[in-house]
C-alpha cells in the first residue's frame, strides 16, 4: 500500500479484469441501481450481466458482504444497508475495511464507488484511509515503480450527476491531506521528531506560499511558553511553538486550529510501561490532522483568516526534564504544580490556545489531540470526544462527523463540578485530576480550558482524538475530514460547503444560531 498513486477520475474507462482488476462497492440497494451499461466495460468479456445481476442476489450484508466476479480479479462488495443515528451513512469505516480486505492485487486497479451525493466526501475520505503511505519493509524500499488505483465515482439517487473537476480536485486535496497526516503519525520518532516535523510544516508552507512563524527552544522560556518548554526541555530536539497563517483580503472572522504535536511521550518521569509506551509515536496525531487539514482547506480555497497552531515537544527523560512538584508558569500567566508528567499534552495545548487568543485574537479556537486514554472508554474507538462552550457548536462536531465519515460525540461540559478536580494549595492548579474515576476526558479538556476562562466569550471546541487516530497498528489520518467539514461553510468549494453542517435540512437549533451572527457562518 505503501506506494500507490491514488487518483480521482470522472471516468476510470473501459479495461477488463485480467488486465486492470476492479473492486464495485456500494449499499445493496445502490448497486442495485447501477445500469449494466455503465459497468460492463469495466467487466466484460470475463463477467457477463448474467453473472453481475447473480452476484447482487447472493449479496446479504451483515453488516458488510462480499462476492468474486471473476477469480481474484474482479469482485463486488456491499456495505451495510443501514446505519445507527450515531454512524455516518457513508459507513466509512466499513468501506475502509472492505477496500484493504477486497481490493485485488495489482499494480493498476480500480474502484468503483457506488453512492449518494452527500456521501461522496465521507466515501472518498475512508478510501484514501485504506492506503497508507508510511513503510520501512526492506522489500518496499527496493521497490520503484508506483501502483495506481483509479477511483471513480457512480452517483445514483435524485442528483446522479457526475462529479464535476473541481469537485474531483475536492476530494483529491483531501485524501491527501489524509494520506499525509496518517504518515505522519505512522513514522517513528527517531525520524519524526521536532526537527522533522518543523520540516514538514515548512514544506507545507512553501507549498501554499506562507512563511511559518516558529518559536523555539529557550525562546519559548523567554517569552513564557512554560506549558511547551516545560514538556519538552529534556529532549534532544528542542520544543517548537509553529504556526502558519492564510489572511486573505475581506475575511470577516479569525479561526485558530491548535495540534498537540507530542513527537513521542515516555510520560516523563512519570514514566510509562513496557506495554502502555510502545505506540507513543501516534501522539502527535492532533497536529498532523491540523497540517494535513489546513493543506488541503487552503488549496481549496477559505474566506476567513485562519491559523494553523502547532505545539511541538517529545515528552522525554533527562537532568533536565520535568519533575512531579514543579510549578510551570503557562503562557495565560497561571501557575501549573505538575503532579503527573504523562499529563503534558493539556500543558502545550493550554499555551497554544492561549497564543491563539491573544496573540492571533482568534474568535474560534479549535485544539485538536491525543489527549486522554480515557477518551476511548467515553466515546470508543471511533468516536472523537468532543466538548465545547458552546452547544451549537456541539450539535455541529457531531453532524460534521456524519458528514465526514470523522465520528464525533459530545463529552460532558461542567467545569462548576468537574474543575474543582484540579486543586491545588500552592498553585493555581494542578495539572492532573484526583479522582481518575471522575470524567477524566472531561476534565482533561476542562483544563485546556481553563486558561482561555470559562467566561472567555468566543467559541471554544476540544476534540480528543485518542482512539480513532489509528486502527490496530496503522494511523487513520482521523481529523482531517472533520474539520474540513466542520468548517466546510467557510471554504469557497461547494463540495465542502454541501457536507458543512449547514449543507444539511434546517433544524430548530440551527435556526436559533441563526440569530448568532458571530458564530452563523460556519454552524
Amino acid at each position: 500500500m505503501a506506494n500507490v498513486v491514488l487518483e480521482f477520475k470522472p471516468s476510470a474507462g473501459d479495461s477488463e479484469p485480467h488486465s486492470r482488476p476492479v473492486l464495485i462497492i456500494g449499499q445493496l440497494s445502490n448497486l442495485q441501481q447501477v445500469n449494466w451499461s455503465q459497468i460492463k466495460g469495466k467487466l466484460q468479456p470475463a463477467v457477463s450481466k448474467e453473472t453481475w445481476q447473480a452476484a447482487l442476489g447472493t449479496l446479504n450484508p451483515n453488516p458488510t458482504d462480499s462476492c468474486s466476479l471473476y477469480l481474484n480479479q474482479a469482485a463486488v462488495a456491499a456495505l451495510p444497508s443501514r446505519v445507527s443515528r450515531h454512524n455516518s451513512p457513508s459507513s466509512a469505516h466499513f468501506l475502509s475495511r472492505i477496500v484493504r480486505s477486497c481490493l485485488p492485487g495489482g499494480s493498476n486497479r480500480c474502484i468503483v464507488m457506488v453512492c449518494e451525493r452527500p456521501d461522496v466526501f465521507a466515501s472518498s475520505c475512508a478510501i484514501a484511509r485504506a492506503f497508507p503511505i508510511f513503510s520501512r519493509r526492506s522489500t518496499a524500499s527496493r521497490r520503484t515503480d508506483k501502483k495506481h488505483v483509479t477511483v471513480e465515482f457512480l452517483i445514483v439517487g435524485n442528483d446522479s450527476s457526475s462529479l464535476d473537476p473541481t469537485e474531483l480536485e475536492c476530494l483529491s486535496n483531501t485524501a491527501d491531506g489524509v494520506r499525509l497526516a496518517a504518515r505522519i503519525v505512522d513514522t517513528p520518532c527517531n525520524e519524526m521528531n521536532t526537527d522533522h516535523f518543523l520540516d514538514e510544516i515548512k514544506a507545507v508552507g512553501d507549498e501554499l506560499a506562507i512563511t511559518p512563524v516558529i518559536i523555539r527552544g529557550e525562546e519559548l522560556k523567554q517569552r513564557g511558553f512554560g506549558g511547551i518548554y516545560g514538556v519538552g526541555k529534556a529532549a534532544e530536539h528542542p520544543p517548537a511553538l509553529a504556526v502558519l497563517s492564510h489572511t486573505p483580503d475581506g475575511a470577516t472572522q479569525t479561526i485558530a486550529w491548535v495540534g498537540k504535536g507530542i513527537v513521542y511521550d515516555t510520560g516523563g518521569l512519570s514514566i510509562k510501561g513496557k506495554t502502555t509506551m510502545p505506540g507513543m509515536k501516534r501522539d502527535c496525531g492532533g497536529a498532523a490532522a491540523i497540517l494535513g487539514a489546513f493543506k488541503a482547506t487552503i488549496k481549496q480555497g477559505f474566506k476567513d483568516n485562519l491559523h494553523a497552531v502547532f505545539c511541538l515537544a517529545e515528552n522525554s527523560v533527562g537532568p533536565t526534564a520535568t519533575r512531579p512538584d514543579d510549578i510551570h508558569t503557562l503562557y495565560s500567566g497561571k501557575t501549573v504544580e505538575i503532579n503527573n508528567t504523562d499529563a503534558e499534552g493539556r500543558l502545550v495545548l493550554a499555551d497554544g490556545v492561549v497564543y491563539a487568543c491573544k496573540d492571533l485574537s482568534a474568535d474560534i479556537i479549535l485544539d485538536m489531540a491525543t489527549l486522554t486514554g480515557a477518551q476511548g472508554i467515553s466515546t470508543g474507538k471511533y468516536h472523537a470526544a468532543v466538548m465545547t462552550n458552546s452547544e451549537q457548536w456541539e450539535v455541529a462536531c457531531v453532524r460534521a462527523g456524519r458528514s465526514s465519515g470523522d465520528l464525533a460525540h459530545p463529552l460532558v461540559f461542567c467545569p462548576e463540578l468537574h474543575f474543582s478536580e484540579f486543586t491545588s494549595a500552592v498553585a493555581d492548579m494542578k495539572n492532573s485530576v484526583a479522582d481518575r474515576e471522575n470524567a477524566q476526558s472531561s476534565c482533561a479538556g476542562l483544563f485546556i480550558g481553563s486558561h482561555l476562562g470559562f467566561d472567555w466569550p468566543g467559541v471554544w471546541v476540544h476534540v480528543d482524538i485518542a482512539s480513532p487516530v489509528h486502527a490496530g497498528e496503522r494511523a487513520t489520518g482521523f481529523g482531517v475530514a472533520l474539520l474540513m467539514a466542520l468548517f466546510g461553510q467557510a471554504s469557497e468549494d461547494s463540495l465542502l460547503n454541501k457536507v458543512s453542517p449547514l449543507g444539511a435540512p434546517g433544524s430548530r437549533a440551527e435556526d436559533e444560531m441563526e440569530r448568532d451572527c458571530k458564530r452563523r457562518r460556519l454552524v
